[in-house]
């Protein structure tokens, strides 16, 4: 029943920014940790960010100073600035609630290129 859908991937140039989006519903349990996870063509999928309640943000050190997590009750932001072609991938968001199960969303298409 839990539902995750992405929005705000796509196609920018290096240097450029997006911003996506993640709302979760479906269950009446509270969320423990939502974060953006990504994997580029070849790549196994990696962890970007996540936010967790009562503990704060994580980062990869390959975004640190350049992304920005933030939640807003069941929804979750990626900013993104000062992109560049390895950021390329599909970006996926992920929830994971006090229940600990986790769910997935079915990802977002981010492409930096000229």
């Amino acid at each position: 029943q839990v539902q995750l859908v992405e929005s705000g991937g796509g196609l920018v140039q290096p240097g450029g920014s997006l911003r996506l989006s993640c709302v979760a519903s479906g269950s009446i349990i509270s969320i423990r940790t939502m974060g953006w996870y990504r994997q580029g063509p070849g790549k196994q999928r990696e962890l970007v960010a996540t936010i967790t309640t009562g503990v704060s943000t994580k980062y990869a050190d390959s975004v640190k100073g350049r992304f920005t997590i933030s939640r807003n009750a069941n929804t979750v932001y990626l900013q993104m600035n000062s992109l560049t072609p390895e950021d390329t991938a599909v970006y996926y968001c992920n929830v994971i609630y006090y229940s600990m199960q986790g769910y997935w969303g079915q990802g977002t298409q981010v492409t930096v290129s000229s």
